[in-house]
């Protein structure tokens, strides 16, 4: 059958899904501002109109094993294209893994996060096997293949990323990841260790190997999103400052406590009525029970922390116990506690955002630090030293510019200046564990174009602690709202 005849017998219907597709595919190419995927229209025209190829072929086949063996391979494709469509540009599914945002969401509760709340993202790897993050399942390997990359663009959603939002993004530094501690910053692993990065890409049999991710291939994660474009956040004391204004913690938020009792064992059973895991008060198989027996204690340093000696008996200490005030406010009333008292954190011990520069920030007392804007200038007159540690990653790895400081002055893209304008948007995000939250306080910004989508319900919540038979499924928290 010549062209022209496989043409003129091309039916109503035939002409009409071709004209629904080549619509689609236009609109998709628009938007992703990629002309190669015109070449997709060839494939539309032989699939609803010329059919040269026998696309169906299978169906014909007198053969009911291979028949039935086609069909099955036909509706797997299917359904994983489906997925990946839906998976990329409508919903996806996300699991907590770690305890940051604990009890607004536990360790354990499944999500529907929705990437039309804050709109869908063009897929900046196209080319990737259905609902694989970035590793192949069973296999290992890469689940995407590099090239080629698109742009970042993305479809008006329905809203825009609010304060305390709880917000599914793409791990900021997680650009490079050592593979065998992948839910830990590379950046962070090169600034303690002795070697920095060498030592880090030395060291295989401890880091494994050390890759590069795509924006859109990187580890997601899930946080509250605290500060927006252009604001200042300060953290004073543990008490958060927005552009000089306090900033209501939310209802659940946690901090670390110690709680000294007379010397009564905490039982793994209140523990269990208050909602601590089994990992907030025990480090099983490392250190033991969080536990101190006080007796020996130095009477000076009690004091100083805040605990009490009754008599000649001093009690017993739990410490890093995670609690909200709620929670506190049950443990006093118990007897057998003498005191509960918060836990701070010493200057200069750990490291905080930006990592190259020397600042005495902790958790607790973090700040001002401002959060870039789209369209907004920053100028490197003044704080140079400062600015360039605090916004060279969104000058040169987010936006993708060339950037360097030397002899105290600034070069982008090759040529001196005393000014940037950013490109895009940055969020600045924290768990409410506060104590217990690698979030912006340690890496910094969440660029707008790594922002996943909005958790809308939590549809199953296991608890890790707990057998099938046991209570490991919490029925109270099936499909509640993972907004709050």
């Amino acid at each position: 059958m010549t062209l022209k005849e496989r043409i003129s017998n091309t039916s109503r219907r035939q002409w009409t899904w071709f004209a629904v597709a080549s619509t689609a595919l236009l609109l998709f190419t628009v938007w992703a501002g990629n002309l190669w995927l015109l070449l997709f229209l060839f494939l539309l025209i032989d699939i609803y109109v010329t059919k040269f190829i026998p696309w169906t072929f299978w169906k014909k086949t007198k053969n009911p094993i291979l028949r039935k063996a086609l069909e099955w391979i036909d509706a797997i494709v299917f359904a994983l294209i489906a997925v990946y469509f839906i998976n990329t540009f409508f919903f996806q599914n996300y699991q907590i893994p770690t305890s940051s945002l604990e009890k607004s969401l536990l360790v354990g509760d499944f999500l529907f996060v929705s990437k039309m709340s804050y709109g869908p993202r063009s897929p900046m790897t196209p080319l990737s096997f259905p609902l694989a993050q970035h590793t192949m399942p069973v296999v290992g390997g890469k689940s995407y293949i590099d090239k080629p990359q698109w742009k970042y663009k993305r479809l008006k959603g329905f809203g825009d990323v609010k304060r305390n939002d709880i917000v599914v993004f793409n791990f900021p530094t997680g650009d490079t990841v050592a593979t065998n501690m992948e839910s830990v910053d590379y950046y962070v692993l090169s600034a303690y260790n002795p070697n920095g990065s060498e030592g880090v890409k030395s060291d295989k049999r401890r880091y494994g190997e050390i890759v590069y991710r795509p924006v859109d291939r990187r580890e997601n994660y899930v946080k509250r999103c605290i500060g927006l474009p252009g604001e200042t956040i300060e953290l004073k004391d543990d008490v958060v400052y927005i552009d000089g204004e306090i900033l209501p913690n939310p209802k659940m938020t946690q901090h670390n406590y110690m709680i000294q009792t007379d010397g009564t064992d905490i039982s793994s059973k209140l523990f269990s009525e208050l909602g601590i895991n089994k990992d907030d008060y025990s480090n099983d198989g490392m250190a033991g029970q969080r536990t101190q027996d006080l007796a020996n204690a130095d009477s000076l340093s009690m004091v100083q922390l805040g605990l009490k000696i009754n008599g000649d008996k001093k009690g017993k200490l739990y410490y890093s116990i995670p609690m909200t005030d709620e929670m506190v406010s049950e443990m006093k009333a118990k007897p057998f506690v003498w005191s509960i008292v918060k836990e701070t954190e010493p200057k200069g011990s750990g490291l905080y955002y930006p990592l190259d520069y020397q600042q005495d920030w902790t958790r607790d007392s973090f700040g001002p630090l401002w959060i870039p804007k789209k369209g907004a200038t920053i100028n490197f007159d003044t704080d140079t030293e400062y600015k360039v540690a605090a916004y060279n990653r969104c000058i040169k790895n987010y936006e993708g510019n060339d950037f360097e400081y030397r002899n105290g002055k600034v070069f982008i893209n090759g040529e001196e200046t005393n000014s940037y304008t950013f490109t895009m948007d940055y969020y600045f995000m924290m768990g409410d564990n506060r104590h217990n939250s690698a979030d912006s306080r340690v890496w910094g910004f969440v660029p707008e174009d790594h922002v996943v989508g909005k958790p809308l319900l939590i549809w199953l919540s296991l608890e890790k602690d707990k057998g099938w038979f046991s209570g490991k499924i919490r029925w109270n928290r099936l499909f509640r709202s993972a907004k709050k």
